[in-house]
C-alpha cells in the first residue's frame, strides 16, 4: 500500500491506495486557525503533528499499515516553522494567508528591488511568501529569530518528525522567496538579506525522493514499518497538478476552490511577469502559476453573506437562463495576486439597471471569476489545448460550461477530485519505483469524468467582455 498526506489550512486529510491507485481508505482531522491581531493567521506546528498521529491510528484499525511501502506529502505552501537547537518549536506557524508583511514585502520589492529579486530567485515578493515572514520576525520578535536552529515549511515539520530528518523539495521551497527557483539551490544573497545561513535550512530534494524511512518512535506510535520510505513531497499546488496529470504542455490545470489557481507545466525554467510565479514543479521540471485571491470565495461570499441562502446548487443552477451581458463583476474581494498583484484591489459590480435579477449578478459573479482566471491565462503566454478542472466548482455543470467558453478550450473533469492527496500517493509510487516515472503513473491512474466544449460563439462574446474587464479595473484605479 501507498499513503498521500494532505495538509491543508483547515485539515489534515490521510489516503491509503493500492499500486493501481484505488483510495482504500482514507481520514481527515480539523485543527484551528488563530488570529491573534488583525492581519494574522497561525497555526501550531504540533496540532499538524497531533492530527497525523490520530487519522493514522484510526487507519492502522482497519488495515496493516505495516504493508505501506511509501509515504508522500502534499502540503500547504510558504508558512514559517522554526525551531531551536532542542527542537522545540519556537512560536506558532505565520501561515501563507498572514498579511502581517506589508512592509516587508515593500522593503524587498522597493529597496531591495524587483530586478534582483527576479535576478536572484526567479520571483519578486509577495505577502504570502516566506522571506518576509523571517524579516517580520527579526524585527518583531528578535529573542525567538536569533533562537532560530531549523526553518521549516509546514509539511517539512511532518517530514522531521516522521523520519527525524531535515528535508524538503524544489517545489515548496520555490514559494519562500530565498531559493534560486532556475537552478534550484539556495540563494546566498537572499539569505544575507534576511540574515540566515544554509545550516538552518534543510537538505533539498526533488517531490519524488526518498529522504529516509520512518524513525523507530514514529513505527510505534503508528504501526508504519521502520523500512516504510518517507518521501519528500511538495507544495500544494505542485503535488495537485501530479494528482490531475498535469505534467506536459498540452493541458493546463484549474482549481476552483476558494482561491483560485491557473497552473501550467513547462520543461524549462521561464519567467513571464511578475503577476505569475515560476516555480520547480514536482515532476522535476518547472510551472507557471497564477493564484486569484477570491474564487469560489467570491460566489461564497455573495450566495452566504448578501443572499443569505444555503442552497448554492440551486443558485448557481439557475444562472443558465440569465443574462450578464451588459453586467460586470471584478472579483477582487481580498485585493489580488495574480496577474494584476494589487493588494489593495478592491470588488465591483459595474452596469447595473433595474432590469438585472438576481440570477443575473449571480452569473456576473461567475462570470467575473472567470474572466479573472482567463487574465492569468494569457498572462502566462501558452496555448494549452484543454483544462482540467478541480475544486469545489467541479459541482456545477453552468460554472464549467461558462469557464470553457470563456477560456476558449476543453474543460475536463477528473473521476477523483483528490488531487493533492492522489499527487502525493503518486509520488511515493514512483520513489518506490512501483512505476519508473511520473508520466508513466499518471498515464495509468489518472481517468477523466466529464468533458465540456467551447462554444465559438459564446468564446467570442468573452473575448468581448475581457477587453472591457480589463478597461474597467484600469479606469476605476484612476478614481483612487
Amino acid at each position: 500500500m501507498y499513503i498521500g498526506v494532505d495538509l491543508g489550512t483547515s485539515s489534515l486529510k490521510v489516503l491509503v491506495s493500492d499500486v493501481d491507485g484505488k483510495i482504500l481508505d482514507y481520514e481527515r482531522k480539523e485543527y484551528p486557525i488563530y488570529y491573534p491581531k488583525k492581519d494574522y493567521s497561525e497555526q501550531v506546528p504540533e496540532d499538524w503533528y497531533n492530527a497525523l498521529i490520530t487519522t493514522l491510528k484510526k487507519l492502522g484499525e482497519r488495515n496493516s499499515l505495516d504493508n505501506v511501502r511509501a509515504i508522500s506529502f502534499c502540503g500547504q505552501m510558504h508558512g514559517l516553522v522554526i525551531l531551536d537547537s532542542n527542537d522545540n518549536v519556537l512560536r506558532p506557524a505565520i501561515l501563507w494567508n498572514d498579511n502581517r508583511t506589508s512592509e516587508e514585502t515593500r522593503y524587498l520589492n522597493e529597496t531591495i528591488g524587483k530586478e534582483k529579486l527576479l535576478e536572484w530567485t526567479g520571483n519578486i515578493a509577495f505577502n504570502g511568501f516566506t522571506a518576509p515572514k523571517l524579516l517580520w520576525l527579526k524585527k518583531n520578535e528578535k529573542k525567538t529569530f536569533d533562537k532560530i536552529a531549523k526553518i521549516m515549511l509546514p509539511k517539512d515539520y511532518l517530514v522531521y518528525k516522521m523520519s527525524d530528518i531535515h528535508a524538503s523539495d524544489v517545489s515548496d521551497n520555490s514559494g519562500t522567496l530565498y531559493f534560486d527557483v532556475k537552478n534550484k539551490i539556495w540563494s546566498k544573497d537572499m539569505l544575507s538579506v534576511i540574515g540566515i545561513d544554509e545550516g538552518q535550512l534543510p537538505k533539498i530534494y526533488e517531490s519524488f525522493e526518498v529522504v529516509g524511512t520512518v524513525s523507530k518512535k514514529f513505527s510505534t506510535l503508528t504501526g508504519l514499518s521502520t523500512n516504510t520510505k518517507v518521501v519528500a513531497g511538495g507544495g500544494d499546488q505542485a503535488v495537485g497538478a501530479i494528482g490531475t496529470g498535469t505534467i506536459d504542455g498540452e493541458g493546463i490545470s484549474v482549481s476552483l476552490g476558494t482561491s483560485g489557481v491557473v497552473f501550467a507545466s513547462t520543461d524549462e525554467y521561464k519567467n513571464v511577469g511578475e503577476g505569475i510565479h515560476s516555480f520547480c514543479h514536482s515532476n522535476g521540471k518547472y510551472h507557471l502559476m497564477g493564484c486569484m485571491l477570491s474564487c469560489a470565495g467570491s460566489l461564497e461570499f455573495w450566495l452566504n453573506n448578501i443572499l443569505n441562502t444555503t442552497e448554492f446548487d440551486k443558485d448557481v443552477e439557475a444562472i443558465k437562463g440569465a443574462s450578464a451581458g451588459g453586467l460586470f463583476f471584478l472579483p477582487y474581494l481580498a485585493g489580488e495576486r495574480s496577474p494584476i498583484n494589487d493588494p489593495n484591489a478592491k470588488g465591483t459590480f459595474f452596469g447595473l439597471t433595474l432590469g438585472h435579477t438576481r440570477e443575473d449578478m449571480t452569473r456576473a459573479v461567475v462570470e467575473g471569476v472567470s474572466l479573472g482566471l482567463k487574465d492569468c491565462y494569457l498572462h502566462m503566454g501558452i496555448n494549452a489545448k484543454y483544462a482540467r478542472v478541480i475544486g469545489g466548482g467541479v459541482k456545477s455543470p453552468e460554472w464549467l460550461q461558462i469557464l470553457a467558453d470563456c477560456l476558449g478550450i476543453e474543460i475536463r473533469t477528473l473521476k477523483t477530485n483528490e488531487g493533492g492527496g492522489l499527487g502525493a500517493i503518486i509520488l511515493a509510487m514512483v520513489a518506490d519505483w512501483a512505476y519508473k516515472d511520473i508520466e508513466q503513473a499518471t498515464k495509468k491512474l489518472i481517468t477523466y469524468k466529464n468533458h465540456y466544449t467551447p462554444n465559438p460563439s459564446k468564446t467570442k462574446f468573452y473575448n468581448d467582455k475581457y477587453t472591457k474587464f480589463k478597461q474597467l479595473y484600469s479606469l476605476l484605479q484612476k478614481t483612487k
